[in-house]
């Protein structure tokens, strides 16, 4: 399914209602956010990206809570500040969103605002279908869920390479991926519950 084909089917599905939101959830690595992106785009106005990595707690939580060395994995996330956000989006009303920085390492609090005008929500993050509480209340406000599957081995490839490019050196990255990123990946792709559609995005 290429990201044309899935912006028909949200735009058929949403037919005849109203604000329709969209889960894109997946393993790090997987590409969520280009995919996401990308339909966005396909879709046109009235569509926008709601990114989950907005409500990741700042380092110096993490390091208060001893959960430093486990930065991407649920417990590192204001879940229930999410849920919050996603009860005022199906509300509707205009709506500011955090967006995490990747060169910062930190998240932009109200770095975007959806208004009543984005009627095509695309929401990606690594544990939108998460089987876990509170993560599992989420899946009411979804329209349609989408996860995207991708080999291990690739994932595995591709987060040695962003640590690369995040300055680490070629250990490091491989460290970080193999006690990090590739557990929370297992996670997702383990603990996630049945998506509507499966993308195998290469």
């Amino acid at each position: 399914m290429t990201p044309a084909d899935l912006a028909q089917r949200i735009r058929k599905e949403a037919e005849g209602r109203g604000r329709f939101i969209t889960a894109l959830a997946g393993p790090p690595g997987a590409g969520k956010s280009t995919l996401a992106a990308a339909v966005v785009a396909a879709l046109g106005e009235g569509a926008r990206v709601v990114p989950m990595d907005g409500f990741h707690y700042d380092d110096r939580v993490l390091a208060q809570r001893g959960l430093t060395k486990r930065k991407g994995a649920p417990e590192t996330f204001d879940v229930l500040g999410f849920l919050h956000l996603m009860h005022r989006l199906r509300e509707g009303g205009e709506v500011a969103i955090p967006v995490f920085d990747r060169q910062m390492e930190l998240s932009r609090a109200a770095a975007d605002v959806v208004t009543d005008e984005d009627r095509f929500l695309v929401v990606e993050g690594n544990y939108l279908l998460l089987e876990k509480d509170p993560w599992r209340r989420l899946r009411g406000f979804f329209d349609l869920t989408v996860f995207l599957d991708v080999p291990f081995p690739e994932l595995e490839r591709r987060l040695v390479q962003r640590g690369m490019q995040a300055g680490r050196t070629p250990e490091a990255a491989a460290d970080w991926a193999n006690s990090n990123d590739l557990p929370n990946a297992r996670r997702v792709l383990d603990r996630s519950c049945p998506a509507d559609a499966v993308i195998r995005w290469q």
